[in-house]
């Protein structure tokens, strides 16, 4: 079962995803509003059980950011081997993880463009796993953390490249840029520990490759970014921990390529799904 935020006749809604289209969910749980309330209430299967047997109530909607009032995004940065050795400073792997925070507005969803602002040219891609916190803990040990996630879903961390440059110490400014990145399409649950431990994942702009790595190679696994984050901060049913992006982003090309309206760039993951946006100029 996956779920999924959308959008139809003027409204949003929350509900389960099928082949045909939607069912809504929000009128069974009105205590739930959002679907990050369905998640901090531990709602996933309740959600599951109500679709059963229910009709269709949508086949023609637009794909939401799938959390969009998820109050902590936790992003983790230069987490492959190869994505490290791109800083060609001669520096081994990392031995604590770097980390930085996104919000909701810098999100959009799956099928929609990711925006390009008037003030940089430089919109670039990182396809990434994003784990959705299900149960709270606070020094989490690694041989527990899967036991606190509640479902997976996708991320295209859209970066604006110069902006990211512009302090010595922070990537903030060029990771919050509204509508830059992506979240989605849905939330997958979470039920066994192959669906990260064997997971590949893969970044196409246009059709062609950029990106191709498994999570297994990860220099921080999921297990230890889990650990290490609740050893500063309680960790929270609908948090959310975007784990790291491969090699292969388009400022690491020679030369470098952004994105441009017209280019249409996929997330994939087996077991997840496929996260698909295109690009468009803001309008201002």
């Amino acid at each position: 079962m996956r779920f999924a935020t959308y959008s139809a006749d003027g409204e949003t809604f929350y509900g389960a995803v099928t082949k045909t289209g939607m069912i809504a969910l929000n009128d069974v749980f009105p205590a739930w509003p959002t679907l990050f309330e369905a998640v901090r209430a531990g709602g996933l299967d309740a959600l599951a059980a109500a679709a059963a047997g229910r009709d269709v109530t949508h086949t023609r909607f637009d794909y939401e950011m799938v959390m969009p009032d998820a109050r902590r995004i936790l992003c983790v940065g230069v987490n492959f081997p190869d994505r490290n050795a791109e800083y060609r400073d001669g520096s081994d792997a990392p031995a604590c993880m770097s980390l930085f925070p996104r919000f909701a507005s810098g999100f959009t969803g799956h099928d929609r463009p990711l925006i390009r602002p008037p003030e940089s040219p430089q919109l670039d891609y990182e396809g990434e796993v994003a784990i959705v916190i299900g149960t709270p803990g606070r020094r989490i040990a690694e041989a527990d953390a899967y036991d606190h996630i509640a479902a997976l879903t996708l991320c295209n961390e859209g970066t604006i490249r110069d902006w990211v440059r512009h302090a010595k110490f922070n990537v903030t400014q060029g990771k919050n840029w509204d509508r830059s990145g992506a979240m989605g399409p849905w939330l997958v649950p979470f039920t066994n520990p192959a669906q990260l431990d064997e997971a590949r994942i893969v970044t196409r702009v246009n059709g062609e490759v950029r990106q191709d790595d498994r999570l297994a190679r990860m220099i921080h696994p999921i297990r230890r970014e889990i650990a290490y984050i609740s050893t500063f901060m309680t960790l929270m049913p609908g948090d959310i921990i975007v784990t790291g992006t491969p090699t292969g982003a388009g400022a690491r090309l020679d030369p470098p390529q952004f994105l441009a309206p017209g280019d249409v760039v996929e997330v994939e993951v087996a077991g997840i799904g496929t996260l698909r946006n295109t690009i468009e100029d803001e309008a201002v």
